[in-house]
């Protein structure tokens, strides 16, 4: 008995630390994100030619915020601020941590000397700076802590001036620098996918309120304010949507695939991309309307009778389309007439519907799917 306690205790032990970021969403409980808007209140960031990084981080922090409580009920948002005030750089930290995040992301804007025309998103991870444009980044970023008064006691006289101040990230150990670097991997994939940004990679630098985080962290730089063609992206409705929305998507990617890793599945879906503003997946009314479209669709069910729309067998999918073939009642999710999105949709419910297969129509009436996929390639040369 002795020797099957032990076993059990070691067993616990080693699963939590395996999968130290999601031990609260394994259980049931919400997933909990704190979303950092870096400077705020009398600290402005840095200054463009007419906005102040602390507003559009605020700005985009709050969108990412507002899509995550709009489409997900089992994630716990918590912001650092939510409006113009100044949250000292360990404070910050310590919000994340006494809440027992599963993820600490903090948004930024960055800004160069010298330059009007450099231009780009980057994302960021703990480490140590390898080279001399890293650590300026951190070197800014840092420089928060002397608005503090006592910063010299509370930070141990680390200077973020001094580059010997960051000898001390060489020997850090960061247990969660796989996760911080793979979900910043996925910030950038959507940067540049979904936002159409320039993408100025994944890097490391010492910050310390990524130091201090006890969960996969991540420092976001959206672009650049120093450039005026950026600026007026990041401060525009369009631009704020934007950014918010790829990191909304990176986010979600990630949690999805820590989920299925740990218990094999996840109840998270991903939201169809869109481009400029409109979305790659057509509503069914529209598509209808164009007689001539090849129209991709996804094959969920067949039923002998009609379902309603809310019924439990279509797990709470909207907008499910129904079509009526040999006496048989058959329904589908998502249309498009591009078959690549059609496929990624169909990848994104796999998990509810197994068997879901792709069906193709012209002129309303059903083809031949293989015929389908022939003149879609046909058409995209």
């Amino acid at each position: 008995m002795i020797q099957l306690r032990k076993y059990i205790l070691l067993l616990i032990i080693g699963l939590s630390l395996w999968a130290p970021s999601l031990c609260t969403s394994i259980w049931g409980n919400d997933f909990v994100v704190v979303i950092d808007p870096g400077h705020g209140g009398h600290d402005p960031g840095a200054l463009g030619s007419f906005s102040k990084e602390k507003n559009i981080n605020l700005n985009v922090a709050l969108a990412f915020g507002k899509l995550i409580k709009k489409n997900n009920s089992d994630i716990k948002v918590i912001f650092t601020r939510k409006s113009d005030i100044f949250i000292p750089l360990d404070r910050r930290a310590e919000i994340a941590n006494n809440a027992k995040a599963d993820l600490f992301i903090s948004i930024h804007t960055n800004s160069v000397g010298g330059s009007r025309t450099v231009q780009g998103a980057s994302t960021w991870t703990l480490g140590l700076a390898k080279s001399k444009a890293n650590l300026a980044v951190a070197k800014r970023e840092n420089s928060v802590i002397l608005y503090e008064n006592d910063y010299r006691t509370r930070y141990a006289g680390f200077n973020p001036n001094s580059a010997e101040s960051y000898i001390i990230f060489e020997f850090m150990q960061d247990k969660y620098m796989s996760q911080s670097v793979h979900l910043a991997s996925l910030v950038q994939k959507e940067f540049r996918n979904t936002c159409k940004r320039i993408d100025r990679g994944v890097h490391q630098a010492g910050f310390l309120v990524l130091k201090a985080s006890a969960m996969p962290s991540i420092l976001v730089e959206l672009g650049f304010i120093s450039t005026p063609k950026e600026e007026r992206f990041l401060n525009s409705n369009n631009g704020i949507k934007s950014m918010a929305r790829g990191i909304y998507r990176a986010f979600l990617t990630y949690k999805k695939e820590q989920e299925i890793r740990l218990t094999g599945t996840s109840r998270t879906i991903i939201p169809e991309e869109k481009r400029n503003n409109i979305t790659k997946e057509k509503t069914t009314r529209d598509l209808r309307d164009s007689s001539q479209n090849l129209i991709f669709k996804i094959q969920i069910l067949t039923s002998t009778k009609k379902l309603s729309t809310n019924d439990k067998h279509f797990k709470n999918l909207k907008k499910v389309d129904i079509y009526k073939e040999n006496n048989l009642y058959k329904y589908t999710y998502g249309a498009s007439d591009d078959y690549n999105q059609i496929l990624k949709t169909r990848r994104s419910i796999s998990r509810l519907f197994k068997d879901a297969f792709i069906i193709a129509f012209k002129n309303g009436k059903r083809i031949d799917i293989n015929k389908a996929i022939a003149e879609f390639k046909k058409r995209k040369r």
